[in-house]
């Protein structure tokens, strides 16, 4: 195989790594973002509850104090009427607010968990891709600065595919960028891999791999 079209291969294989921990790198900051922001609003789940309970307490109150002026026989039992019903909306909204705090205590304890273990996989891509960068960079100066450009001006029009093998198919082969069919010669000259071919249709390199 031509040594050039073998480094285009090569630095393929390293671009397609680096796009996919790029697309991971900047995904993994939008999850910790959701994880936040869920927490975030079990607390205020919890802090509406509780100003649900305040709100009923002042009710509470304000009613009492109406009862107050009434007639005694009428205060007497719309007052025990009121305490009943009062004492059902109170504890109704205790269990609201233990349940709701319990749930906080839980989603804080696995948001922490979940972070931490994003924040440790967002380390670790951050350091591959650091790798294969330096990497990238080495294998980059293999090649003359003219073929390095025609193959980095290919790259991101035609989604990050740059140098594409050729794929067999019933009656003949087709380039596995465009999935164009290739000619009869085209085909034969890419199979002797003497020199760089580009398809036709797209323009991506092509390679042949029997």
């Amino acid at each position: 195989m031509d040594a050039q079209l073998q480094t285009l291969i090569d630095l393929q294989a390293l671009d397609t790594k680096i796009a996919a921990l790029e697309a991971e790198q900047a995904r993994l900051p939008r999850q910790i973002e959701a994880i936040q922001a869920a927490v975030a609003q079990a607390r205020a789940d919890v802090q509406t509850l509780k100003g649900k309970l305040d709100t009923a307490k002042k009710d509470a109150r304000s009613k009492e104090k109406d009862l107050e002026v009434c007639e005694v026989k009428r205060k007497k039992s719309e007052a025990r009427l009121y305490e009943v019903k009062t004492n059902k909306e109170y504890s109704a909204v205790l269990v609201e607010i233990r349940d709701a705090e319990a749930s906080l205590k839980t989603g804080e304890s696995q948001g922490r968990e979940e972070e931490a273990q994003i924040r440790r996989r967002l380390a670790a891509v951050e350091a591959e891709l650091q790798g294969l960068k330096g990497e990238r960079e080495s294998l980059s100066r293999d090649l003359p600065k003219d073929l390095l450009a025609d193959y980095e001006k290919l790259l991101r029009p035609r989604g990050g595919l740059a140098v594409a093998r050729v794929l067999p198919v019933d009656g003949g082969s087709i380039c596995g960028g465009c999935r164009m069919t290739l000619t009869p010669q085209c085909l034969q000259e890419v199979k002797q891999q003497s020199a760089l071919l580009n398809c036709e249709s797209c323009g991506r390199f092509l390679y042949w791999l029997p």
